[in-house]
């Protein structure tokens, strides 16, 4: 299966222009022979948390929520995350994973959340996973991926892949970058699929890189530091 791991520049706080711009990265993604393109952390609005907090309108109220049809029917598997409705007066931050028909394959919810976002989400309680092409896939989100223990459920699920859909700076998000996601990978001999923002992104400047590495640590693909783009990489059989 080849993988596409995605970056791109948000509008801040418009779900229309950045559902289209996911939309056509994972177009391009499809073109390029993916099977599943994985997108970064609040794709539809960016990390705007201040938008979020005061406007539900942003969140999504489900998984068939018609602004993500767009998505749902380019072609391939997506895995999108957004601030997503819950049964409380909070949102989550959710990835949800959709096959190339456009069907509902699971909803992953944030389990730790990072410093100003906590008492702004609420954070989820169970591990996410799914299985597409016969190959087995756990979920993390940005901060999720600093804890060791959630990729090792997933290895020790039986998943061979990681997806993360994160948000990285420049600066220290570099190196963070750098050194968590080829870490993981040996550690837990899974191939993780790195998701990222490029240019601004709240009180941040995405540092791109969206890549895959392989379950000893080699980098497979990697996109630029400066434009939305898709790394794609091939996950053999097993």
């Amino acid at each position: 299966m080849k993988i596409a791991a995605a970056q791109l520049t948000c509008v801040p706080a418009d779900v229309t222009a950045n559902a289209a711009a996911a939309a056509a990265l994972a177009a391009r993604a499809r073109d390029e022979g993916a099977e599943l393109v994985v997108l970064p952390e609040f794709t539809l609005t960016g990390y705007e948390l201040d938008s979020l907090a005061g406007d539900p309108s942003l969140w999504l109220a489900d998984a068939d929520d018609p602004r993500l049809d767009g998505l749902r029917s380019c072609g391939t598997a997506v895995a999108v995350n957004a601030a997503l409705r819950t049964a409380g007066p909070l949102p989550a931050i959710a990835t949800l994973v959709y096959d190339a028909d456009g069907a509902h394959l699971t909803t992953y919810a944030k389990q730790h959340l990072y410093r100003h976002e906590q008492g702004a989400f609420t954070p989820g309680t169970e591990d996410g996973r799914f299985e597409l092409g016969g190959i087995r896939f756990s979920l993390g989100v940005c901060f999720d991926n600093h804890f060791p223990d959630l990729p090792a459920r997933g290895a020790a699920d039986g998943c061979r892949v990681h997806l993360a859909s994160s948000l990285y700076g420049t600066g220290d998000g570099i190196s963070e970058r750098a050194a968590v996601y080829p870490g993981m990978a040996k550690e837990h001999g899974l191939y993780v699929v790195l998701a990222n923002h490029v240019g601004p992104a709240g009180p941040w400047t995405g540092c791109g890189g969206a890549a895959v590495w392989s379950p000893d640590g080699t980098l497979l693909a990697e996109a630029d530091a400066l434009t939305p783009a898709v790394a794609t990489a091939d996950i053999p059989p097993a």
